[in-house]
C-alpha cells in the first residue's frame, strides 16, 4: 500500500487548480490523469475565456492549461502521474486501484479530491451510429489538439456554450455550418457566442430538433422536424439537410463512479447534469475526507471548476492542519467568485440546481 497525503483524481481545470491550492498550502500532492497530458478540457479550448483576471480572463483556454501545469512543475511537493486510470474506491480501508502503464498499485490517501469531468451526453435517433455522428468533445479534439479537419459541412445539435463555441471554431477551421439546432424556445449558451456564428450566416433554429440521420455507410444528411410547445414534432414540418457530419453538443453527465463505490450521498439534479453529491461549502461530501470539484459537482464552465478545485484543495489541506492567517479570508474570496461566477441570467441554472442539493424532509428519497 502506498501511502499519500491529498491525491486529487483528475487533470482538468478542476484537478490543476485544487493540486496548486493543496500545494501551495504546504501539503504533499499526488495528481492522476488518464491522458498523457495536463489540461483536461482546456487544451481543446481557444477561444478566451470570461471573468475576472483571477480566472484567466482574456485567455485561451489551451494557454491557462499550459499556465497551470508549469505552476505545478515548479513545486517539490507534487506528485503528478500521467497515462494512468484509477479503477476503484475500497471504502473499508479507503484504497485506491490504480492501472499504471499495465501495472497495478494501490494508494491510500488521506484526502482524497474526486475532480473526475463529465461525459457527454447522446441522443436517440435512427442511424444515430453511423460514421460521421460525433460528440462535440470529439469534434473539438480533432481539431484543435491533432489538427485534423473533422468534415466538410456539420449539422450542429444544442445551442448551449459548447454547441456554439464549437460551431465557430468548425468555421475557423474551413467546415461549413449547415445550422444549429436548439429543442429549446430559446438558445441556452451566451449570446456573444451566439452572434458570433449569426453574423457568419449561420441560422439558429430554436424549436428544432433531429429526426434521423441520412446515409448507408456514412452520414449524407439529416431530416429535421420543428417541436411544439410539448416537445413534441410538428406534424409536416420536416426539412431534410446535406451534411456529412452530425455534431451533438446536448450537455454533460458528472463521472461519478468512484463517489458511489465510496459511498458518498448523491442526489439527482437535472440542472446540474444528472446524480452529484452532497458536499459542504468547502466541497467536502457526506464521506469524510472525500472532496469533489469540477464537473464531477455539477456540469458548469471551467472557470468556475477552478474555483471550486481551488476551494476543494485549500479545505483539504486545512482539515490536515496546514493552515495561515491568510486561509480564512482566503476561502470567503474563493466561494465570493463562485457566487460572481454565477449571478445574473447566465447563472440562474446552476443556482436552482444547487438550491436543491440538499436533502428536505418534504423529498428525503431525492438523497441515496
Amino acid at each position: 500500500m502506498e501511502q499519500r497525503e491529498i491525491v486529487v483524481i483528475g487533470g482538468g481545470p478542476a484537478g490543476l487548480s485544487a493540486a496548486l491550492q493543496a500545494a501551495h498550502s504546504g501539503a504533499r500532492v499526488t495528481i492522476i490523469e488518464g491522458e498523457k497530458r495536463l489540461g483536461g478540457q482546456l487544451i481543446k479550448q481557444t477561444h478566451m475565456f470570461f471573468g475576472s483576471h483571477k480566472q484567466h480572463a482574456g485567455t485561451r483556454g489551451i494557454d491557462i492549461a499550459t499556465l497551470l501545469e508549469n505552476e505545478l512543475r515548479a513545486l517539490p511537493n507534487v506528485e503528478i502521474i500521467l497515462g494512468a486510470t484509477v479503477l476503484g474506491y475500497y471504502y473499508e480501508d479507503g484504497a485506491l486501484t490504480i492501472e499504471d502503464h499495465e501495472a497495478f498499485r494501490l494508494m491510500i490517501p488521506k484526502r482524497l479530491i474526486v475532480a473526475s469531468g463529465a461525459s457527454e451526453k447522446f441522443l436517440a435517433f435512427p442511424n444515430n451510429d453511423l460514421p460521421g455522428v460525433y460528440g462535440a468533445g470529439a469534434v473539438q479534439t480533432l481539431m484543435n489538439v491533432y489538427g485534423v479537419k473533422p468534415a466538410q459541412r456539420v449539422l450542429m445539435i444544442g445551442a448551449g456554450n459548447i454547441g456554439l463555441i464549437v460551431s465557430y471554431q468548425l468555421l475557423q477551421a474551413g467546415v461549413e455550418v449547415a445550422a444549429v439546432l436548439e429543442a429549446a424556445p430559446q438558445i441556452s449558451g451566451y449570446l456573444v457566442h451566439a452572434s458570433k456564428i449569426l453574423r457568419l450566416g449561420v441560422p439558429i433554429l430554436t424549436r428544432h430538433s433531429i429526426k434521423e440521420a441520412l446515409g448507408k455507410h456514412t452520414v449524407e444528411g439529416a431530416i429535421i422536424h420543428r417541436l411544439d410547445d410539448r416537445w413534441q414534432p410538428v406534424p409536416h414540418s420536416e426539412q431534410q439537410i446535406t451534411c456529412d457530419t452530425i455534431c451533438l453538443a446536448v450537455g454533460l453527465s458528472p463521472l461519478c463512479d468512484l463517489l458511489w463505490q465510496a459511498g458518498c450521498a448523491m442526489q439527482y439534479i437535472a440542472e446540474l447534469g444528472g446524480y452529484v453529491a452532497l458536499r459542504d461549502e468547502g466541497m467536502q461530501t457526506s464521506v469524510p475526507g472525500i472532496y469533489v470539484a469540477g464537473d464531477a459537482a455539477g456540469v458548469e464552465e471551467a472557470s468556475a471548476a477552478m474555483v471550486e478545485g481551488s476551494l476543494a484543495g485549500l479545505s483539504a489541506a486545512l482539515s490536515l492542519g496546514y493552515n495561515s492567517p491568510a486561509d480564512e479570508e482566503l476561502t470567503a474570496e474563493l466561494r465570493q467568485q463562485l457566487d460572481d461566477l454565477r449571478a445574473g441570467p447566465g447563472g440562474a441554472k446552476i443556482r436552482s440546481g444547487l438550491e436543491k442539493l440538499h436533502p428536505t424532509a418534504d423529498n428525503p428519497k431525492e438523497v441515496t
